[in-house]
């Protein structure tokens, strides 16, 4: 596995390579990256895409098609049509509870409680379709890809089976967090139900307004604070919450290390 930045994760399992939410460049709208956009060999050679929803810093046209042709995309359904007609041939939908197989791999889309309009929870140029979390078996290995959530009770089903990954969002973009996500102490409940053996904080230091981070306004402090601090915020509300859950804490752009030790210090 391998964190890109932001809520892109590389997982190589039962000989096939899934992309999450790919954002291979250095700006997003009114969004800039903070560290360097991922070297093109960290996304070579992808076989399918899942896409958790829609807004654009989850489903970015550019990145998609650096992909290339043949690489095949999973999105909720209702989306497919609309990336159908921006010139993506290979589009399959899925909805939570519904399973798409590729090769030895299965994926199985979650539920997960987030806006699902294009352009966001204000907008609707574009379709509105679910928001979705993915289960990605294969191989004996079971990784749960959160996507943008707020907490759920339907997440302690997930742990009837042994999660051995779970990608959790820890925090955004931005000073504060809108509804829908998980900030580090809600991720930390969310570890709770699931019960993951290893838990990977992923939706934190890679993207900010631009000019947030520089310009001296009383945000500036803020901003880069939480640049830094939310995903070891998540690992010592894990701890203290004696969860047996192993928190691996791992920089944007990284490979995420999972037999190394827990939390960088």
């Amino acid at each position: 596995m391998h964190f890109l930045g932001h809520s892109t994760v590389r997982i190589e399992l039962a000989g096939r390579t899934v992309l999450t939410d790919p954002l291979l460049f250095s700006s997003v709208g009114m969004l800039r990256r903070v560290v360097a956009a991922p070297h093109p060999a960290t996304w070579a050679g992808v076989d399918v895409v899942v896409i958790s929803h829609l807004h654009g810093d989850h489903l970015h046209l550019p990145s998609l098609r650096r992909l290339g042709p043949r690489v095949r995309i999973l999105v909720p359904r209702g989306a497919g049509a609309w990336l159908r007609g921006r010139g993506f041939a290979r589009v399959d939908e899925i909805s939570a509870g519904e399973t798409l197989t590729d090769g030895d791999l299965r994926i199985t889309g979650v539920r997960a409680v987030h806006s699902g309009h294009r352009l966001g929870p204000r907008l609707t140029h574009g379709p509105a379709t679910e928001s979705l979390g993915h289960l990605i078996e294969g191989g004996g290995s079971r990784v749960y890809a959160s996507g943008d959530t707020a907490l759920f009770d339907g997440m302690a089903l997930l742990a009837r089976q042994p999660v051995d990954v779970a990608l959790l969002p820890v925090w955004g973009w931005g000073p504060t967090l809108g509804p829908g996500h998980l900030d580090p102490a809600g991720a930390a409940e969310a570890v709770a139900r699931i019960r993951p053996r290893i838990a990977v904080p992923v939706h934190w230091g890679t993207l900010s307004v631009a000019g947030l981070t520089r310009l001296p306004t009383p945000l500036r402090g803020r901003m880069r604070e939480l640049l830094v601090d939310p995903p070891r915020r998540f690992a010592d509300a894990v701890a203290a919450r004696g969860l047996a859950t192993r928190v691996v804490v791992t920089e944007p752009g990284r490979p995420i290390e999972l037999t190394a030790p827990a939390v960088p210090t």
